[in-house]
């Protein structure tokens, strides 16, 4: 897979990163949400020392990302049920048809 080389910003400081060739877009607007996230952070928590604010911001993108996968799987699991449930209607009003 062809890489490119691209510059992001994040806390004042610019990065150059490895980024898939046609991903560059979608990796720009990762690092301004990860560097809004981390603003934001800052701001809400007075605390200002970098490590710390990258701890606390992977954890809560972490977080994000598990509830999302739990809500995901719940969304899964009940459309699974559902159709289980309207393949049995459909087969037991199948078996109601008279035969020709």
């Amino acid at each position: 897979m062809s890489t490119q080389t691209v510059e992001i910003q994040v806390l004042g400081r610019f990065l150059k990163v490895n980024c898939p060739l046609g991903q560059e877009e979608a990796l720009q607007e990762a690092a301004a949400d990860f560097d809004q996230r981390l603003k934001d952070l800052s701001e809400r928590t007075k605390v200002t020392n970098t490590e710390q604010l990258l701890m606390f911001a992977g954890l809560n993108v972490c977080n994000e990302m598990h509830t999302e996968r739990r809500e995901h799987n719940g969304s899964a699991s009940n459309l699974s049920n559902r159709i289980s449930e309207l393949t049995e209607t459909l087969d037991k009003a199948l078996q109601n048809q008279p035969k020709r």
